[in-house]
């Protein structure tokens, strides 16, 4: 009996042991020739993962991942693409957003192409320009018009038309705009913002600081390029791509929370005074009106002038007359002498925008 016992505990151990193996060897298949198949699949389809850009190997690789999955899947695929293609050293780009009422035939998207191709070497920029548009027919319009184009997917809402200052869909567009530029931080790509209300004239990156993290434009300067209390205004902005301007844009996106009601640039306005901003290392600096100016505060000098903003200026059509006068200004400057140049030229505008809000 003790012998059949002792042979019934080692078959039971046996048994076992083989079953363990079993299940081994399974997973080890499943772990190695799973992958192979998809990998496999993959080639046959041409599928690949999009490198990653230099700079997330200093960030986080898995946060490049995440904001490529924050975008959804092809479309992911389709930005990193678009952004590559426009990219110029280290990684950098010129980002715009239009919807159907700014990408319409003669409107602000053709004064905003016009601009670059009549400035002071600024042509060349265009290569870099990606044109984000908030709907399909103002997708379309760019294709027309600039290679570098990403629709946007904006879910239910309707942002073709003109969103009028503070309304609930001029809100939701800004706030959505926050959040798209997160996601280009975080997969690596540095960026000018500009509006297409802005004319570009001549090269703004020369005016930049080199050691800055987060530099955006004012509508009031007041000389102190440190100075917070300067009133920003977030149409244009050049931002770099690393962990602080990652946490800030995160912080910006978020406190849209604790200040319901008001857009990005008025929460800016408040966050800026945060602890968390020299908690998190970002470096702020504002920007001389002088070269990034404006119908707020105009830059003075045709001599120095780089950008100007339609800015304190409500409604589309006041938008497009006095831009189109700007542009005119322009011509004629550049039709002087060089002896005549370094006279006094001014600016005829605002016309219409004379009487827009003013911060």
């Amino acid at each position: 009996m003790e012998a059949i016992a002792g042979e019934a505990k080692t078959t039971s151990y046996d048994t076992t042991l083989l079953i363990r193996i079993m299940k081994i060897t399974l997973f080890t298949a499943a772990f190695v020739v799973v992958p192979c198949f998809f990998l496999y699949n993959s080639a046959a389809f041409s599928f690949q993962f999009p490198p990653i850009p230099s700079q997330v190997k200093t960030i986080n690789v898995l946060e490049y991942f995440r904001s490529l999955a924050a975008i959804k899947g092809k479309e992911a695929y389709k930005l990193e693409k678009v952004l590559k293609n426009a990219s110029m050293g280290e990684k950098t780009v010129i980002i715009t957003t239009v919807n159907e009422a700014w990408a319409a035939n003669n409107s602000l998207l053709d004064l905003f192409i016009e601009s670059f191709r009549i400035g002071n070497n600024t042509q060349r920029l265009l290569n870099h320009l990606v044109i984000i548009t908030m709907d399909q027919k103002a997708y379309g319009r760019c294709i027309s018009l600039h290679p570098h184009c990403y629709a946007l997917k904006t879910g239910n809402m309707n942002f073709s038309k003109e969103a009028f200052f503070m309304t609930p869909n001029y809100l939701e567009m800004m706030w959505t705009r926050v959040d798209f530029l997160h996601s280009v931080l975080k997969m690596g790509y540095s960026f000018i913002f500009t509006d297409a209300d802005i004319m570009w004239f001549r090269d703004p990156f020369p005016h930049f600081y080199p050691n800055a993290d987060f530099q955006i434009a004012c509508d009031r300067f007041n000389g102190n390029s440190k100075d917070i209390n300067n009133w920003p205004n977030g149409g244009f902005m050049y931002v770099k791509s690393n962990n602080s301007t990652i946490k800030f844009y995160k912080f910006w996106y978020s406190s849209r929370v604790k200040y319901p009601g008001k857009n990005d640039q008025d929460v800016l306005n408040r966050i800026k005074h945060d602890p968390l901003i020299n908690k998190i290392g970002l470096k702020m600096r504002f920007l001389d009106t002088a070269y990034i100016g404006g119908f707020c505060e105009r830059s003075k000098d045709l001599n120095l002038v780089c950008t100007m903003h339609a800015n304190c200026c409500a409604g589309l059509g006041n938008k497009l007359h006095d831009l189109g006068v700007m542009l005119d200004d322009w011509r004629r400057y550049k039709s002087l002498k060089v002896t005549n140049k370094s006279k006094s030229s001014s600016w005829t505008v605002p016309q219409k925008c004379r009487h827009g809000s003013r911060p």
